[in-house]
């Protein structure tokens, strides 16, 4: 879902009479128990993790440390060190002599990451069109009426556990595990770019687009099936570019 306006201004109002916080990116974060230092770690990275990938932490926001450090209750060693590890992991990066921000969201990653799923995802589509196995179909066309009950009932969230599930079934039908966890990890990747799209509008489109790649499936049109993926895959990159012309200050030059 693309973030608001008041989610990318960070103020709050001067006027005693009227002052209402307009948007507070650390109020996703919430006090965590102390432990020793690679728990409360890993905790602190977690807590941050979920922030930035849902876009509570903006992408291209400077991190207070201090005000991290004050929401969470802990001192600045386990958020220096969550931080060291979500940059590593692409998720924020250190500007010399200016702090650490949380990494804009780069187009070319984001298209080179769905190049990789759309590789792999047609060609499981086309296997598991040839296959046809019964109790595979009957797993899609469950998971397709629950995702049609979501839609109706305005669950986003549940809706994008459903989607992973799909794009799951269809690659533990062909009994690769390495080709899922490959996947996965262009996935994971895709994270933030994903609540970009999730409007009501994309959730339907996505929904339509599952609709299609199920039934070339059921219909054994194993070539069907593969575009029906790529096209699937292939909206995302159009709709994230629309993204970034209206929303600029969340994507890297």
């Amino acid at each position: 879902m693309l973030a608001s306006s008041s989610q990318s201004k960070h103020a709050v109002s001067t006027s005693s009479d009227t002052a209402s916080v307009i948007s507070n990116p650390y109020d996703a974060l919430h006090k965590i128990k102390s432990g020793d230092r690679g728990s409360l770690t890993d905790a602190v990275e977690a807590a941050l993790r979920e922030a930035i990938v849902t876009l509570a932490l903006e992408p291209g926001l400077m991190i207070d440390k201090l005000a991290v450090c004050d929401r969470m209750g802990v001192s600045r060693f386990p958020v220096s060190a969550a931080l060291a590890r979500l940059e590593h992991a692409g998720l924020v990066e250190v500007l010399p002599q200016r702090g650490t921000r949380v990494k804009p969201i780069a187009l070319e990653d984001i298209r080179q990451h769905l190049f990789i799923r759309s590789a792999l995802e047609v060609e499981t589509v086309r296997g598991v069109a040839k296959l046809r196995d019964s109790a595979v179909l009957d797993a899609l066309a469950l998971n397709l009426d629950q995702q049609r009950s979501t839609i109706g009932n305005g669950q986003r969230l549940e809706f994008h556990e459903l989607d992973l599930a799909f794009h799951e079934i269809l690659l533990d039908a062909i009994k690769l595990p390495r080709v899922k966890e490959i996947v996965a990890v262009s996935r994971s990747a895709l994270d933030r770019a994903r609540q970009l799209l999730a409007s009501p509008e994309r959730v339907a489109h996505t929904f339509a687009e599952h609709e299609r790649i199920f039934e070339a499936i059921r219909s054994g049109k194993a070539e069907a099936a593969g575009r029906a993926m790529h096209d699937h895959l292939d909206q995302v990159v159009a709709e994230l570019r629309r993204s970034a012309a209206e929303r600029p200050d969340l994507f890297a030059p």
